[in-house]
């Protein structure tokens, strides 16, 4: 199974628990667990096919707990018909995530978790057992850095976040000293809460080059362009003492993750996500329920995309670029407002739109804004047919603020949009980024569970 696509069908294993399929590394007890043991106490010598089977119930796991991650399996009845498995052998599944201290098993009768499993293997009128997160399981440490900043956070299972820890700096042109700081204040969510760790993800503003993990051209920061990033925070996690492997990747891709297996993104299978950040646009997409980063990672840098031939100059050294029409800074150009030091310029741009709307130069620098934007999506959406849209950042609140506009400027600019519109949604998570960069920590788990934490 790949981390970004949907479960793979498991062959059925019988209901030998998966937990005795190494002996190398035993799981935690649990009642599958014993289950399985008598059965391996029987026979001394197991057969090739047995063993056979208890391997495929340890390749169980991890699509299992994908399911359960990304919400789509709520009970065990749900499970065993998204895994192709007998109610027994989902059940041993179960059995054995919940060993791992990763989700919770609840037999009791009765909720809307129990009635969604009737009829789906659960028994006419017999209500199944309601998977859900365990809330005190292990969880990742994410970080943002951005212009004006930066933020930790201690992210769970299913997106949830734990703990976190806005930090207000300033992003000097060191690489080392602004990681340094994002893992010391994660260190200190770690042990304020007590909670095991698997690992460390890290969102950045910029493109990152693979299989380096250097920031090609990190446009909005003082770091030099090459910076490697990767090898720095890894470096810094290590010195912490956080155990866990520690990824980084672009910020609005790390949104669009998030966001198909938690938000807005759910069940897309050709996925756009166009985003403004602190500073500057974003994009990401994803194709067949995977993230598309291209051959060296740098997919999807629509911030550079032409809107307007004779607009403001670009960092890039283009001119009239998404980056530069369509973010925070040039809506808050565009309503004669000048940005204060005090709060970042996302949240200036939010707070003057969402306060003074109705006056006529905001409104104005809106739909500039507006069609600046819609022009962009008309373009993506020539080129890549999605099936969805969706908004991060202040992109999210201009669709709040005039939703039949943008929608009219993208279809009478697309070919596609012509024909049958595409769907233009915000973005439901309000970190989005953050939950993306713990799913890269949670990738390895959700692949192997036992290997990774028995």
């Amino acid at each position: 199974m790949n981390g970004n696509g949907a479960p793979q069908r498991v062959e059925d294993v019988t209901t030998v628990s998966t937990a005795s399929v190494s002996a190398s590394a035993p799981a935690p007890a649990s009642a599958a667990s014993a289950s399985a043991s008598a059965s391996a106490s029987a026979s001394a010598s197991p057969s090739t096919s047995t063993r056979t089977k208890l391997e495929r119930g340890r390749g169980a796991l991890g699509p299992a707990l994908e399911l359960v991650h990304t919400g789509r399996a709520p009970t065990r009845a749900v499970l065993t018909a998204e895994l192709g498995v007998t109610r027994a052998t989902a059940g041993a599944v179960a059995a054995e995530l919940e060993a791992l201290g990763l989700i919770r098993v609840d037999s009791r009768p009765g909720g809307a978790g129990a009635a969604q499993g009737r009829g789906a293997g659960g028994g006419q009128g017999r209500p199944s057992h309601r998977l859900s997160i365990d809330e005190n399981g292990p969880v990742a440490l994410a970080a943002q850095v951005h212009p004006d900043g930066f933020r930790a956070a201690l992210v769970g299972l299913g997106g949830r976040i734990v703990a976190t820890a806005p930090g207000k700096i300033t992003v000097s042109a060191d690489p080392a000293q602004v990681l340094g700081a994002v893992v010391d204040a994660g260190a200190a969510l770690l042990e304020e809460t007590g909670r095991r760790c698997v690992g460390a993800g890290l969102a950045v503003p910029s493109a990152v080059a693979e299989p380096e993990g250097t920031a090609l051209n990190p446009l909005h920061l003082a770091w030099p362009p090459g910076s490697p990033v990767r090898a720095i925070f890894a470096q810094c996690v290590k010195a912490a003492g956080i155990d866990g492997p520690a990824l980084t990747g672009n910020d609005v891709n790390l949104a669009a993750l998030a966001e198909h297996r938690h938000g807005a993104g759910r069940s897309a299978q050709h996925l756009l996500c166009v985003a403004t950040g602190h500073r500057g646009v974003g994009g990401a997409l994803v194709l067949d329920g995977r993230l598309h980063s291209g051959s060296s990672g740098l997919a999807l840098e629509v911030g550079h995309l032409t809107v307007n031939p004779e607009g403001r100059p670009c960092h890039c050294g283009g001119r009239g670029c998404l980056d530069v029409e369509a973010d925070p800074l040039a809506f808050l150009t565009a309503a004669g407002r000048t940005p204060g030091p005090e709060v970042s310029l996302l949240q200036q741009a939010r707070d003057l739109l969402s306060a003074e709307y109705e006056e006529p130069a905001v409104r104005a620098a809106a739909e500039e804004l507006i069609d600046r934007l819609g022009l962009g999506l008309a373009g993506l959406v020539n080129i890549l047919n999605p099936d969805r849209i969706i908004l991060g950042g202040l992109h999210r609140e201009l669709l709040h603020a005039d939703p039949e506009r943008l929608r009219a400027v993208v279809a009478d600019r697309s070919l596609w949009g012509r024909s049958g519109g595409v769907p233009i949604l915000p973005c439901t998570l309000d970190h989005n980024s953050l939950v993306g960069a713990a799913e890269l920590a949670w990738q390895p788990v959700l692949d192997d569970p036992l290997g990774t934490l028995a």
